[in-house]
C-alpha cells in the first residue's frame, strides 16, 4: 500500500507513516490545549517581554507560593528590636567615635549637632527559643516565635531619606516609575484566583510620627496595567467605584461589559495597543470581584480562638491587627503578593513612647499571622517580611534625655526578619560592631534580598526581563545575589 511505502522510503528514515505522525499530532494538539487553559498566557506574545521561558511558569521549582510583606514604614529601631548592644550602655554619653562613623552621610536633621552622643536602648532584652535570639521587651509575642523566624540584622541601603528608600526597598530603585516588587511577581507567575487580583495592599497607620504612603509604591511602572496592586480599603466599600449604581442589575453590567469589550477589541484590532487588551481583563476583573472581594473581606466567619489569637483589635477594619488577619484569608484565597503597610515609625524624637505604641500595634498581631500560617500548614510555602526601609542611630539626636532620646534615619546597617517559604528558621543572619553601627559579618544589601524573595518564589532574578525603551530591566536592575545561607 502507498502508506507503506511512504514508511520504507528511504526520503523517511525516521520509518513514520501517516496515520503514526497524526495520532501524535492530535496527542500534541490536545498537550497544547491543554496548557493553553491552565495557563491562559502561556502563547501569548507581549512587547517588550525577554522572558526565557513563557510567563506563569517558574524557572524552577519554588519554595514558595505567596509573599506576605508587613512593612513598617518610617524607621524602625533595630536598638530596640532585634539588635541588642549592651556596650551603648556602658559608653553612654560618649561623642561617636570618627573611626566608627568614618564620615558616613547624615541627613539634614542631624548634620548641624556639635556631637553624637552615644544612647543605649531605653528598653531591656531577652533571649528567646532555642535559638537565643535576643528581642526588646516591645516585641514579647514575636519573641514566642523566635524559633520560627530568621532575624537578618546586616540589611542596608545607600537612600537616608524616606521617600527614595521605601521607593528602593518597594521597586528595586530609588526613583520613580519602576515596576513594584508585586507587580514583578504578578508579570512573572500571574495569579493563583481568577477572581481577584494577584496583588494586594492593605495600609494601617499607628500614632507615631507618619510619613506619606504614594501609590507609586505598587505601581505597575512600564509593566502591564493589570499587574498593578489595588489597594483594599478598610470599611463598607474596599474597592472605590466597584459598586453597581442603584437600579443597575448583574445581568445589566453583564450586557454592558459585552457591549463595550466588543467596541474594544475593535479599536485593539485598529490600533494594536496591548494596553486595550489589560483594559477589557481589568473591566472583567471588576466584575468578578463584585462577588469575590466582600467574601474575602468578611471576618465574620472567624472563630472566636482566631480573634483572640490576633487581638481585639482584629474586629476594627484598618487597624494592622485586621489588615494582617484578611492577608491571612487573601493568601488562603490565592492573591501571590500581599503588602501591609504600617506607618508611624519615624521616632527622631520621642522614642521610648512612641516606639512602645508602635510596637504595641504590630507585635502580638504579627506573630499570629506566623502562627495561623503554621497552624493550617501555610507556612512553608508562604514567605512572611517584616522591617522597613532603613534603621536608626545609635547616637541621639536633639537633646540628651535617656526617657525622650530620639534617633535619626541609619541605612548602613539595620535589621528585619522573614519567616517560612523557604526561609531557615530560628537563626540569626549578619552581625553588627558593638556600637551598632557598621555591618561586620554577612551584609545583604536590597538587591540581594530581593533576589532572594524571587528565589524563593522559583524565579531566576537575571532571567526575569522586560525590555523598555531599549534597556533591559529586572527587579535587581544590574546587582543581587541570592543569599543561599539563610535559605532551607
Amino acid at each position: 500500500m502507498e502508506k507503506d511505502k511512504d514508511k520504507d522510503s528511504p526520503e523517511n528514515p525516521l520509518k513514520v507513516n501517516r496515520r503514526h505522525f497524526f495520532s501524535q499530532l492530535s496527542v500534541g494538539i490536545g498537550s497544547l490545549a491543554l496548557g493553553s487553559l491552565l495557563i491562559p498566557d502561556l502563547f501569548k506574545g507581549q512587547a517588550g517581554q525577554l522572558a526565557s521561558q513563557p510567563l506563569g511558569i517558574p524557572h524552577f521549582a519554588p519554595k514558595a507560593k505567596r509573599v506576605i510583606y508587613l512593612f513598617q514604614a518610617g524607621g524602625p529601631s533595630q536598638l530596640e528590636s532585634f539588635d541588642y548592644k549592651p556596650m551603648l550602655a556602658k559608653r553612654m554619653g560618649e561623642d561617636l567615635p570618627d573611626s566608627i562613623r568614618n564620615g558616613q552621610r547624615l541627613t539634614g536633621m542631624t548634620s548641624g549637632q556639635s556631637k553624637f552622643p552615644l544612647m543605649p536602648s531605653a528598653v531591656d532584652f531577652k533571649q528567646y527559643g532555642k535559638s537565643g535570639a535576643w528581642i526588646s521587651d516591645l516585641f514579647p509575642h514575636i519573641g514566642k516565635i523566635a524559633d520560627d523566624i530568621c532575624i537578618v540584622r546586616g540589611m542596608h541601603t545607600e537612600a537616608i531619606n524616606h521617600d527614595p528608600a521605601i521607593t528602593f526597598f518597594q521597586t528595586g530603585n530609588q526613583q520613580s516609575g519602576r515596576p513594584s516588587m508585586g507587580s514583578w511577581l504578578s508579570y512573572g507567575l500571574g495569579s493563583e484566583n481568577q477572581n481577584l487580583p494577584s496583588f494586594v495592599v492593605l495600609t494601617s497607620r499607628g500614632k507615631g510620627n507618619s510619613q506619606g504612603l504614594y501609590s507609586k509604591l505598587w505601581s505597575s511602572g512600564f509593566l502591564d496595567s493589570k499587574h498593578q496592586g489595588v489597594l483594599l480599603r478598610s470599611g463598607n466599600n474596599p474597592v472605590l467605584y466597584l459598586n453597581d449604581p442603584d437600579g443597575i442589575s448583574r445581568s445589566d453590567k453583564r450586557h454592558l461589559l459585552d457591549h463595550v469589550s466588543s467596541l474594544n477589541k475593535i479599536h485593539h484590532v485598529e490600533t494594536g495597543d496591548d494596553e486595550i487588551e489589560s483594559r477589557i481583563a481589568q473591566y472583567e476583573m471588576a466584575y468578578r470581584m463584585q462577588m469575590s472581594v466582600p467574601d474575602v473581606m468578611d471576618i465574620k466567619k472567624e472563630p472566636e480562638s482566631i480573634i483572640q489569637l490576633y487581638g481585639e483589635d482584629s474586629q476594627v477594619p484598618g487597624t494592622y491587627a485586621a489588615n494582617c488577619l484578611q492577608a491571612r484569608r487573601l493568601a488562603e484565597s490565592g492573591v501571590r503578593f500581599i503588602q501591609l503597610y504600617h506607618q508611624g515609625w519615624d521616632q527622631h524624637g520621642n522614642l521610648p513612647n512612641e516606639m512602645a505604641g508602635q510596637a504595641k500595634d504590630v507585635d502580638k498581631a504579627s506573630a499570629a499571622l506566623v502562627l495561623d500560617l503554621k497552624q493550617r500548614g501555610m507556612l512553608e510555602d508562604t514567605l512572611v517580611i517584616w522591617g522597613g526601609e532603613f534603621g536608626r542611630t545609635n547616637y541621639c539626636q536633639g537633646n540628651f534625655d535617656p526617657k525622650t532620646y530620639g534617633r535619626d534615619h541609619h541605612p548602613r546597617a539595620f535589621s528585619i526578619w522573614m519567616a517560612g517559604g523557604g526561609i531557615k528558621p530560628g537563626i540569626t543572619y549578619g552581625e553588627t560592631d558593638e556600637f551598632g553601627y557598621n555591618i561586620i559579618k554577612n551584609p545583604v544589601h536590597i538587591n540581594d534580598f530581593h533576589a532572594t524573595i524571587m528565589h524563593n518564589m522559583g524565579l531566576d532574578h537575571e532571567q526575569l526581563i522586560y525590555k523598555y525603551q531599549g534597556r533591559r530591566f529586572r527587579l535587581t536592575d544590574v546587582a543581587g545575589n541570592v543569599v543561599k545561607d539563610i535559605l532551607t
